[in-house]
C-alpha cells in the first residue's frame, strides 16, 4: 500500500494492512517458527511494520503472504529466490493493473468530456443555414422568358 493512502486513512480503522499481530502470534496463524518469519524478513519475502522499538508486526496480508511462500515452498518446492521472483511480478501485475485502471478511467472521462463538447458545438448550429451541395456545371442552355402582363 502507498503511504498517501495509508494517511488519508482513518488511524483506528482495521483494514487486512493493518499490523497488529506480533511475531510469535503470526508464526502461531502461519503455522511457521518465529525465525522462520525472521529469515523470511531478511531475505525480503515477507516483510512486516516494525513499531518504534523495531520490534515486527505483521498484518492480515502479511500471515496470508507466510502460507503462500509456505505452500509454495512445501507443496510446490520452489526455492526462496523464486519465491521472491513470483511474489515480485505479482506485485507488478497488481500495479500495472491499478495503472491501466486509472488510465482507463482517465479516457472515459476525457471521451465523456469530449462528447459533451460536440453536443455543445452541434447545439450552438445556426438554423437559418442550408447545407452546401455542389451543382455540377453544365453546358445546357435555359432560355428564360419573363412573364408578360396578363399571360
Amino acid at each position: 500500500m502507498d503511504e498517501r493512502r495509508r494517511d488519508r486513512r482513518n488511524p483506528y480503522e482495521l483494514t487486512e494492512e493493518t499490523p497488529v499481530y506480533v511475531i510469535s502470534v503470526a508464526a502461531q496463524l502461519s503455522g511457521l517458527h518465529p525465525q522462520t518469519l525472521r529469515q523470511y524478513d531478511r531475505l525480503g519475502l515477507v516483510s512486516p511494520d516494525r513499531t518504534a522499538g523495531r520490534g515486527r508486526r505483521y498484518s492480515a496480508r502479511d500471515i496470508a503472504l507466510l502460507r503462500q511462500v509456505q505452500q509454495l515452498s512445501q507443496d510446490e518446492g520452489i526455492n526462496l529466490a523464486g519465491i521472491k521472483r513470483i511474489i515480485e511480478l505479482e506485485n507488478q501485475v497488481a500495479a500495472l493493473q491499478s495503472r491501466i485502471a486509472e488510465l482507463s478511467a482517465a479516457v472515459e472521462g476525457a471521451a465523456a468530456a469530449m462528447r459533451q463538447r460536440e453536443a455543445q458545438v452541434h447545439a450552438s448550429y445556426r438554423r437559418d443555414l442550408v447545407p452546401y451541395t455542389d451543382v455540377q456545371q453544365t453546358s445546357a442552355l435555359v432560355v428564360w422568358r419573363p412573364k408578360r402582363g396578363g399571360e
